[in-house]
């Protein structure tokens, strides 16, 4: 019977080890290609992980509550064909350490599992216990939360609501008694002092928040921005979404935005001025040959998170359309995998989507350009006919690309945004679907 070895995925560029927190198959269970066989945790986020073949569950070698380094065996799966040990196929880890063979039991394997237990003997999983160091919690605080999780295990949930209610004494009382609190002027270093009379209410940052906030300002910091606008006629394509578009779900399920139309536009003039299509690394630009898309999503807590469509330039707008419903679908909800938010080349964001009519965006490091798209409005416009210049209600959006002026002067830039537009305005309404 072939054996497949079961291995801990890489979960992000940075990420080299995950805790185990369930193994939903026990030893005996079937398993089908694609069902869920482990829960683990890294310091970012919780995930499922799918089992990529069908067979049945026949060792475990790692327990509950391990860490494991990423690229080790951790389960074995019989998959009932021809006696032999089935390699997995993942090209991704880039290192693999002291890998469990098959034959050996788990006992015997030179990983020495990383206990996330404290000194209370209750487990905290590396992303709450990256949480909980961010937000000043010690472990005697998080000791008293109640969990929700397994056998009363504190998830992220529980964290996350529990800061919302905890007071500002509670996180000075928090603070590590070997850390002396810093002198207001310290804190704020150049910020300007913050008036506290009047009726004001204090609302501490979360941990996202914090951290979009220091992207933020890096992202200023670093590349000197120009932002550019152009108004895009978009009328053809209004007209052919609003056509098509029960055709379309009819036919394959998916309900058509315009953000696959935008990206489409976006690849194709990405095609015809590649160096927007580029990072910058001290001195060096380099220029990425694969086109992988970002598109901004707002969460329910208001904050932003920036899933990536890879190599968009690869799919028409069938493709694109069930992607990008995909991932908004999964980003609302919280379920989006730690590599579906990483390797984007360019970003769009779409600003029209709260009524406005335009926006400077902050470009998204190490890329060099982001472009934000306005809300589309019907208004007067001058169309030039055979018989003369005529007015006529059309429905009009604008465009704005912030760029790195280190590496993306004003005739690119402006050249790249422009031929966004044209792509757009020559949108075929005839195209079937």
């Amino acid at each position: 019977m072939a054996t497949y070895e079961l291995i801990m995925p890489k979960m992000g560029e940075s990420i080299m080890e995950a805790t185990i927190l369930n193994w939903v198959k026990n030893v005996g269970d079937t398993i089908e290609i694609d069902e869920t066989i482990i829960e683990i945790a890294t310091d970012k986020v919780d995930s499922e992980i799918p089992s990529p073949v069908a067979g049945t569950l026949s060792k475990i070698l790692f327990n509950v509550n391990d860490v494991v380094p990423i690229g080790t065996v951790i389960a074995l799966i019989d998959t009932g064909g021809p006696g032999s040990v089935v390699e997995p196929a993942i090209t991704e880890i880039k290192t693999v350490e002291a890998p469990i063979q098959a034959s050996q039991p788990a006992s015997e394997t030179k990983v020495e599992p990383i206990s996330e237990k404290t000194e209370s003997d209750r487990f905290y999983s590396p992303l709450v216990k990256n949480i909980a160091k961010e937000e000043g919690i010690s472990v005697s605080e998080m000791d008293k939360i109640p969990g929700s999780g397994q056998e009363g295990r504190l998830t992220k949930n529980d964290l996350l609501a529990y800061l919302k209610t905890r007071s500002q004494p509670q996180q000075e009382s928090a603070r590590p008694a070997s850390i002396p609190a810093q002198p207001v002027q310290s804190q704020i270093k150049s910020a300007p002092a913050t008036s506290m009379s009047g009726d004001v209410e204090i609302i501490e940052m979360d941990r996202m928040r914090k951290l979009i906030a220091d992207h933020m300002v890096m992202s200023k910091h670093v590349s000197p921005h120009v932002t550019s606008f152009v108004e895009v006629d978009m009328t053809n394509i209004v007209r052919w979404r609003e056509k098509v578009k029960k055709d379309f779900n009819s036919k394959y399920g998916q309900n058509i935005t315009f953000t696959p139309i935008f990206i489409d536009a976006v690849v194709k003039a990405i095609r015809d001025y590649p160096m927007i299509n580029s990072s910058v690394d001290g001195t060096t630009i380099m220029r990425k040959k694969n086109i992988n898309i970002g598109m901004a999503a707002a969460l329910p807590s208001g904050n932003l998170i920036v899933p990536v469509i890879k190599d968009a330039d690869n799919m028409n707008l069938i493709g694109l359309t069930k992607t990008v419903n995909d991932l908004a679908g999964r980003a609302k909800t919280n379920q989006l995998k730690p590599e579906e938010i990483q390797g984007g080349t360019f970003t769009i964001t779409n600003v029209g989507s709260f009524g406005n009519i335009m926006g400077t965006p902050i470009i998204n490091q190490p890329q060099v350009a982001i472009m934000a798209i306005g809300a589309i409005k019907k208004k007067p416009a001058v169309l030039e006919t055979a018989d003369g210049d005529v007015i006529a209600i059309r429905h009009m959006m604008f465009l704005s690309l912030s760029y790195d002026h280190r590496v993306v002067d004003g005739m690119l830039g402006g050249s790249f945004l422009r031929r966004t537009a044209d792509y757009l305005e020559a949108f075929d309404i005839n195209q079937s679907i």
